[in-house]
């Protein structure tokens, strides 16, 4: 290989019950080893091993702010669907005058609102890793 490693040429195999592949599957779930076949060979040679450890309230703060980024992209939604009504009805002035102040405010909300979502998809970005 060309970058200096080993080439792993020899097989082993192993048969498992279903019992034990699930229990297999569930500890190697709970590190941070890429393959399979990494997690068994660090078994197998007694190396070490880096568990990821979860942090529950982490967890749960993720999953309200999941929820609360998804009831914004709805709330969004619906306001634009309200502004694009409403601007069917611009010929009357009083409107017309409402929709112009009405824009500031919404650049305003969306700002805020893009910046929380952003905010959102960064720390369960984090998370996921």
């Amino acid at each position: 290989m060309s970058n200096g490693k080993e080439n792993r040429n020899k097989w082993l195999h192993v048969r498992l019950s279903l019992e034990e592949y699930n229990q297999l599957q569930d500890n190697y779930a709970k590190t941070t080893c890429r393959k399979l076949s990494e997690y068994s060979r660090k078994i197998l040679l007694g190396k070490p091993l880096r568990i990821l450890c979860r942090n529950q309230s982490l967890d749960e703060f993720m999953a309200e702010m999941i929820q609360l980024r998804n009831e914004l992209n709805l709330i969004g939604n619906n306001f634009n669907q309200a502004v694009k009504k409403l601007n069917s009805l611009s010929k009357i002035t009083e409107y017309r005058d409402w929709l112009i102040s009405f824009e500031v405010e919404k650049k305003l909300l969306f700002g805020k609102v893009d910046r929380i979502k952003n905010r959102i998809n960064q720390l369960s970005d984090q998370w996921l890793q």
